[in-house]
């Protein structure tokens, strides 16, 4: 009778160990499996610029801040890649790349950008800067939707593009050029994280009230609204103002600017968002981190709403830590996560490391060998 009771609770012990943990505890705890970038560089990537009709080593400076998608069961990673390493951070031209990898670590990269300036009706907002700083979503019958930042040299803009393949993107121009007359299509804006959901093991567009919805900002978080994934309407307070749902915080890792990473996630603890902290460099600043470093940490929104904050993190859960995270254009360190894709039941989150490379930190539930 002994030997039975102990058989039971053995099948009970094992059974619940079994049990596949929630979407939040399987993000709770990241690793970095690599002490290398994943991507950086390139000096024999070439390509034929027409509006400076001249071919253009459009690796050389720099690769970093990518955007992560799956498809066919692969890992695609669209990073930020800049040309001439002699102009000043931000005085450059940043096109689109895109790299495949079969493990997340390990990646291929296309000679060519998949998204640049060019003579189109968009040049003045994307050129001479380029396209930056993308996120990347889908939606449920498999149209690819780009957040990114056109930059012209005068004004940061927040950009859309779509695609059916990765390869072949069509712009859509500035996200807010419409939003109540026109009113903010000259204000800075940039880093949209669009709401999305888990469908089994796919990550998809969510719609809320039949509308999509981002979370966006950089030195604050706002909302905004969408019908087409291309004309967004800013959320504003009853003055007139974009509304501020989440702001800096003093003595903390985002004591400087708290700025959206990639498309926030619903979870069974709310909306999860994971941004960009940057720590000031002031008397504001954390003191247990260097001032003006950048990492990582998460915030969960209520779904009702959108807007209430029900767990913000204290501390990042990711910061910089190795060589390449410290070393670069950005030498204060920088991680910076703007890539979440689920692959082979893992989470791989892909960030831009000093500005100048790309790494990766690996999350698979703590309890697990």
């Amino acid at each position: 009778m002994k030997q039975r009771y102990r058989y039971l609770i053995a099948i009970l012990f094992f059974s619940g160990c079994q049990t596949k943990p929630t979407i939040f505890e399987q993000l709770s705890y990241f690793n970095k499996p690599v002490n290398y970038p994943i991507l950086s560089r390139d000096s024999s990537a070439i390509f034929f610029d027409s509006l400076k009709n001249e071919t253009v080593r459009w690796k050389k400076a720099d690769v970093f801040n990518p955007a992560a998608i799956i498809k066919n069961d692969s890992i695609y990673v669209l990073s930020r890649c800049e040309d001439n390493p002699g102009a000043v951070l931000g005085g450059r031209t940043s096109r689109i790349g895109i790299s495949v990898s079969l493990d997340g670590i390990h990646f291929n990269s296309f000679n060519e950008p998949v998204l640049y300036p060019s003579k189109d009706s968009f040049q003045q907002f994307d050129y001479p800067g380029g396209c930056e700083d993308p996120r990347i979503v889908q939606t449920e019958d498999g149209l690819y939707v780009l957040a990114y930042t056109s930059w012209n040299y005068k004004v940061p803009r927040l950009s859309i593009a779509f695609s059916k393949d990765l390869f072949h993107w069509e712009k859509k121009g500035p996200a807010f050029a419409k939003a109540y007359n026109h009113r903010f299509l000259d204000s800075a804006s940039k880093s949209a994280s669009m709401i999305t959901r888990m469908e089994g093991n796919k990550i998809v567009l969510a719609k809320i009230r039949g509308r999509y919805w981002m979370y966006w900002g950089e030195y604050f978080v706002t909302l905004a609204w969408s019908e087409n994934l291309y004309d967004w309407y800013p959320l504003v307070d009853s003055s007139g103002f974009l509304k501020k749902i989440m702001q800096t915080r003093p003595n903390h890792f985002d004591s400087d600017l708290d700025e959206c990473g990639p498309p926030a996630l619903m979870t069974d603890r709310g909306i999860m968002l994971i941004y960009n902290g940057k720590n000031a460099n002031g008397k504001e600043a954390d003191p247990s981190l260097p001032k003006g470093t950048y990492s990582v940490g998460r915030v969960f929104f209520d779904p009702k709403d959108l807007e209430t904050i029900l767990i913000r993190s204290d501390d990042p859960f990711l910061k910089p830590t190795l060589p390449h995270e410290i070393s670069g254009q950005y030498t204060a360190g920088t991680t910076f996560a703007e890539g979440l894709v689920y692959y082979k039941e893992k989470w791989f989150l892909y960030y831009g490391t000093a500005d100048s490379f790309v790494g990766v930190a690996v999350s698979k539930y703590k309890s697990e060998p």
